[in-house]
């Protein structure tokens, strides 16, 4: 059974790192089938072989949504959620095919909401490849659950 930290549990400050996790083909042709992004940037390699990269890079959403994942095993899935309510998001630098990422994720920020049992996190990530370059970075704003929630998904 997994710790629930509710927003009196973490504090402003603490850092949580992923896991590794490297880019394949397959994860870009299963986004792009998911997604219908068929960019010849991320599917064509004689295309990209043409480009500013010179071969294919990973969709830059894809990166956004392995972040979450990777965010969640650092330990954020411990969180007592309640609702994303967004992300700024700055693409820095592609994810090529083979990169392998980890995430970075820092609690910069909280505040209590005007309804009671509810607060916000403000969490800073940053997406480091192999080669320790930041290629995506921002903010996630979470709506997390206070031990005085009287509707607690959790208790």
């Amino acid at each position: 059974m997994r710790k629930i930290r509710y927003y009196e549990d973490v504090g402003i400050g603490e850092e949580f790192v992923s896991q590794t996790r490297t880019i394949t083909e397959s994860d870009v042709v299963g986004f792009a089938a998911f997604s219908d992004d068929w960019s010849e940037l991320h599917i064509s390699e004689e295309f990209a072989r043409k480009s500013a990269y010179g071969r294919r890079i990973a969709h830059g959403l894809l990166g956004l949504a392995i972040t979450e994942g990777l965010k969640l095993r650092a330990g954020a899935d411990e969180f007592a959620g309640i609702a994303s309510l967004g992300w700024t998001w700055d693409f820095k630098g592609p994810i090529f095919f083979g990169d392998t990422i980890h995430v970075r994720c820092r609690l910069q920020n909280k505040r209590t909401t005007k309804k009671a049992g509810r607060g916000i996190f403000y969490l800073a990530l940053q997406v480091v490849n192999q080669r320790g370059e930041v290629v995506q970075e921002g903010e996630h704003r979470l709506m997390v659950e206070t031990r005085q929630n009287p509707q607690s998904a959790y208790a």
